[in-house]
């Protein structure tokens, strides 16, 4: 491929190939591609594969030493890692979200919201890579929150079993994590689990009270409140919007 490429694994099990080196795939990592370079999928069996991908072409602004601005066209490599995990998971996942439905959708003036959004997109995935390197730690920490969140979906978690798990107060946690991912603890569980409510709703044919339930909501009313906050629509209007498309 010509173009820049980025993907950002959803939910997948196995290895990607870039130029000849293998990285594992597991769902929150990011990679990038540059153009001419090759890459393949290794894909365990039995395992889904839900990924996001955007292709773009980069071109770059420098002030000359005669005090005019050029432009740099097609550039070839940008700074930024083949293979990293993305810490703030759901802003990423939201970004991506948008720029493919606004690109699919092509409404007025599509072209210049999508490059908009794909500027925030890289901003954010430069965030990225500055607190992991800053403080590589703390993003170490509230990697292994979130994973123990993604691990313990189906159930109710507190902050004092978090804040445990890390060995960090609560207070701090809960600063250290809202400035790294730009959300509370309880709201990015909540998003967690309304993302796979979403999967569960549509591919698992199951009742709104049993998706509640399934992901440690003991009252369906609630969830379908928090649901709705989240999402703009009740489970049910989702259902119907995305299976029989009312």
């Amino acid at each position: 491929m010509q173009h820049h490429q980025l993907i950002f694994v959803c939910e997948a099990n196995g290895h990607m190939v870039i130029g000849g080196k293998r990285y594992p795939i597991k769902k929150g990592m990011l990679f990038y591609i540059p153009p001419g370079i090759q890459q393949t999928i290794e894909q365990r069996t039995q395992t889904p594969v839900h990924f996001m991908t955007v292709h773009f072409s980069a071109s770059r602004i420098i002030l000359g030493s005669d005090g005019k601005w050029n432009c740099q066209e097609n550039i070839q490599t940008l700074k930024q890692p083949l293979a990293q995990e993305i810490t703030d998971y759901i802003a990423v996942k939201e970004l991506f979200e948008k720029l493919l439905d606004t690109w699919n959708v092509k409404g007025p003036s599509y072209e210049f919201i999508a490059v908009t959004l794909l500027r925030q997109l890289l901003i954010l995935i430069s965030q990225n890579n500055k607190i992991q390197s800053k403080n590589y730690a703390i993003s170490v920490k509230i990697g292994k929150i979130i994973e123990y969140m993604r691990e313990n979906i189906n159930r109710k978690v507190t902050l004092e079993e978090l804040s445990g798990i890390v060995g960090l107060s609560t207070f701090y946690l809960s600063k250290t994590f809202k400035d790294t991912t730009g959300y509370p603890i309880i709201m990015y569980f909540n998003k967690m689990k309304i993302d796979k409510a979403k999967e569960l709703l549509i591919e698992g044919n199951k009742k709104v009270k049993e998706v509640a339930y399934e992901l440690g909501y003991t009252n369906e009313f609630y969830f379908s409140r928090i649901f709705k906050r989240m999402e703009g629509l009740s489970p049910t209007e989702f259902y119907n919007k995305n299976v029989y498309d009312f």
